[in-house]
């Protein structure tokens, strides 16, 4: 057998199985990487100009808490609620929107959209930051209770942790440019029945092992078939 061919189709299987895994995570934590060029806004601080990691908390049953890492994902900035933001038609590219900020202050993080995905995610900002990006961009801006702001900076290895449940347990709000304080549902539009019904049947299939079993299944057979040819010759 000739181990040079036998090695390199090893090696060229290999990268084929890792971009099969990263795909897959990517459809289920929807990971994204946004470089941005200057200074931006996240609830509870401001990140540096530089490229970093949104992506989805590992949580089959809560799709609203995101994360932002530094671009090699060995530092988590923080843990946020968000709302669902929905959007008739979806967007065939990743958008990232902002609320505008006084001149010289960064840009406030308003939402993120996954490609293909008509839910996207609104970030909620501690009531005192909700309440002057309401005013600034003169529309409503999702609240939590100001003091929960730290929460948002503090490590969180599982959703468990009482920082984060404390988070999501808690009663958000609607600040509008008048300072008046509403309901979500008031000023947030929930999306149509059907479009829950199939976004819940999609998470687990989104989940689901099967499709990258059956990858690996056909990626294997490939392999057996190269490596006979390869020992035939």
């Amino acid at each position: 057998m000739n181990r040079t061919k036998a090695k390199a189709i090893v090696f060229v299987l290999g990268v084929l199985f890792g971009m099969v895994v990263r795909a897959t995570a990517d459809l289920w934590d929807q990971r994204t990487i946004f470089t941005f060029s200057g200074p931006v806004e996240i609830p509870g601080q401001v990140l540096d100009a530089g490229t970093y990691v949104f992506k989805l908390a590992d949580s089959s049953s809560d799709r609203n808490i995101v994360q932002v890492f530094n671009k090699n994902e060995n530092h988590l900035y923080g843990t946020f609620v968000t709302i669902p933001d929905y959007r008739l038609k979806p967007a065939g590219k990743t958008i990232i929107t902002f609320d505008e900020r006084p001149a010289g202050s960064p840009e406030a993080v308003r939402a993120w959209f996954y490609p293909g995905e008509n839910y996207g995610h609104d970030f909620v900002y501690p009531k005192v930051r909700a309440v002057a990006l309401a005013k600034a961009n003169n529309q409503p801006v999702a609240s939590m209770p100001t003091e929960l702001a730290v929460n948002t900076t503090k490590p969180a290895k599982t959703m468990q942790e009482p920082h984060v449940v404390a988070m999501r347990q808690a009663t958000l709000k609607a600040e509008q440019p008048t300072e008046e304080e509403i309901e979500i549902a008031q000023v947030f539009i929930a999306p149509p029945p059907n479009e829950v019904t199939q976004v819940a049947a999609k998470l687990p299939t989104t989940a689901s092992p099967l499709p990258l079993v059956g990858l690996i299944g056909l990626l294997s057979l490939v392999g057996a078939g190269l490596l006979r040819r390869a020992s035939a010759s």
